[in-house]
C-alpha cells in the first residue's frame, strides 16, 4: 500500500510539474504575442505573413530554428528590420519564443538564460531618448516641410492628418498629433524610418534619399509639438532604435 502511495505521488508531483511548466510557457508566449504586435505586427503582420521581399515572413521561416540568430537580430537589428535595443533577455526570449512558435511555427521555447547568454558582450547602458527630448533641429524640419508639399501632402493632407486634396481618394493614415501618436506609441524611430522609405510614397517607393526622408520625419516630429534641438536627427538605424516615439512627455 505505501509503495502504491508512493507511486501515485510521484505521478502527482510530475503532473503539477508538467503542468506548472505549461502555464510558465504560455505566460511567455502571451508577453512574447503582446511584445510581437507592439514592434513586429506592423511589418511582418499579425498572421506573420510579412510583405515579402522587403519584410519576410515570419510564418514557416525556417531561419526561425537558429535561436541565436534570431536573439541577436531582435537586439541589433538586420537588413531593414531596426534594432530593439530596449529590449531585455527576458523580452526578447518571450519575442523570441513566439515568433518560433506561433501560426504553423514549431520551432520550441527560447529561454531567458539562453538569450542573456547570447546577449552577453553586447553594448549596453547607452540611454534611451524620446521624441520629447529635442531630437531635430529647425532647419531640418523646414527641409521637411518642403518635401511633405511635394510628395506626401496629396495622399495625407496639408495637415498630416490622413485627409487627402483628393475627396474621391480614401483617407490615409495621419502622420502627427494624437492620432498618429495613439499607432506609434513605443515604437522606435528607426521602425518609423525603415517602414517609411521603403513603402513610401505608394506609387513610388524609395524615390526619396535617406536623408530626406529622415528630413519629412523632422517635419512630422515639429507638426507634431515634439521640441527642436540643436542636432539633425540621421538616418542611421542604429541611431534612430534609441528614439521612441511617446505620446507626452
Amino acid at each position: 500500500m505505501k509503495k502504491l502511495i508512493g507511486i501515485l505521488s510521484s505521478i502527482l508531483f510530475v503532473s503539477v510539474a508538467s503542468q506548472a511548466q505549461e502555464l510558465a510557457n504560455m505566460s511567455q508566449f502571451e508577453q512574447g504575442q503582446q511584445i510581437y504586435q507592439a514592434n513586429c505586427a506592423l511589418c511582418h503582420m499579425d498572421s506573420g505573413s510579412g510583405s515579402p521581399p522587403i519584410f519576410l515572413a515570419l510564418n514557416g521561416n525556417e531561419q526561425l530554428a537558429d535561436a541565436t540568430r534570431i536573439i541577436t537580430n531582435i537586439k541589433q537589428g538586420a537588413g531593414a528590420m531596426p534594432a530593439f535595443p530596449g529590449l531585455d533577455a527576458d523580452e526578447i526570449a518571450a519575442l523570441a519564443t513566439y515568433i518560433r512558435n506561433a501560426w504553423t511555427n514549431s520551432f520550441g521555447e527560447v529561454t531567458v538564460a539562453e538569450a542573456t547568454s547570447t546577449l552577453d558582450g553586447f553594448e549596453e547602458g547607452l540611454q534611451i531618448a524620446s521624441v520629447w527630448d529635442g531630437v531635430y533641429t529647425e532647419a531640418q524640419a523646414q527641409r521637411g516641410q518642403i518635401l511633405y508639399s511635394g510628395t506626401c501632402g496629396s495622399c495625407h493632407g496639408r495637415r498630416l492628418n490622413g485627409a487627402p486634396e483628393d475627396p474621391d481618394m480614401g483617407s490615409t493614415p495621419p502622420l502627427a498629433r494624437a492620432r498618429f501618436l495613439r499607432v506609434w506609441e513605443g515604437r522606435s524611430l528607426a521602425t518609423l524610418f525603415e517602414y517609411t522609405r521603403v513603402t513610401m510614397p505608394s506609387d513610388n517607393p524609395t524615390s526619396l534619399t535617406d536623408e530626406e526622408f529622415i528630413d519629412v520625419i523632422a517635419y512630422m516630429l515639429s507638426v507634431g509639438g515634439m521640441p527642436i534641438g540643436t542636432n539633425e536627427l540621421e538616418p542611421d538605424t542604429q541611431t534612430l532604435a534609441r528614439i521612441l516615439i511617446q505620446q507626452s512627455q
